[in-house]
């Protein structure tokens, strides 16, 4: 299996690690929010549930499937994750997911947080195109993927279901032949109050 590292530095003040047991309560406290019920198989309410969370992670990176990182700050304080799932080797194809924590937000964290995974699948994973949607009244979660350098692609109607509810769907895209985006300014500075940025799976 390919050799992939598992801490990578986005910017000054933020970096990526892979999840450990240890964050359990990091987890739980991010999920507390009901919005984050949807990026989740089962409710993470629990330090058990917290747990299993953090099993699956740890189960599909070592399937080579799978790879979720926590994005951190200088103090290993938890901002958000960013994960690289649905890895497909002959394509050499993955899917992008992102969310930050309630804190964590309006500081470019998850936009630092997918360029920087991004190049990671790029270099240490071997992938050549990443996906990601985002449902079309979430324009944080757009803004997101444009400055990680995503492309839109098209529309997928009426993909996802919430609370008897259906839900358009933007689809973005980056090769690794595109270019290089820039960082529109470092993890931890202030920006206008938005909508909490997240990729829907």
């Amino acid at each position: 299996m390919r050799r992939v590292r598992d801490r990578v530095e986005a910017s000054p003040g933020l970096r990526l690690r892979r999840w450990t047991p240890g964050d359990a309560e990091a987890v739980l406290a991010a999920f507390a929010e009901p919005v984050m019920s949807r990026q989740a198989a089962e409710p993470v309410v629990t330090l058990p549930a917290a747990r299993r969370w953090l099993a699956a992670r740890t189960e599909q990176w070592d399937a080579g499937s799978g790879y979720a990182f926590a994005v951190v700050d200088a103090a290993d304080v938890v901002l958000g994750h960013v994960a690289v799932g649905a890895v497909e080797r002959r394509h050499g194809t993955g899917w992008v997911s992102y969310w930050t924590t309630a804190a964590a937000r309006g500081r470019g964290v998850a936009s630092g947080g997918c360029r920087a995974v991004a190049a990671w699948a790029f270099e240490d994973a071997g992938l050549f195109r990443l996906e990601l949607g985002h449902r079309v009244d979430n324009p944080a979660s757009c803004g997101v993927a444009r400055a990680a350098g995503f492309a839109v692609e098209g529309l997928q109607r009426r993909r996802l279901a919430y609370d008897g509810v259906r839900y358009d769907v933007e689809l973005h895209a980056r090769l690794a032949t595109d270019s290089v985006p820039p960082a529109a300014r470092t993890a931890g500075q202030p920006k206008r109050a938005g909508r909490a940025g997240r990729a829907d799976s």
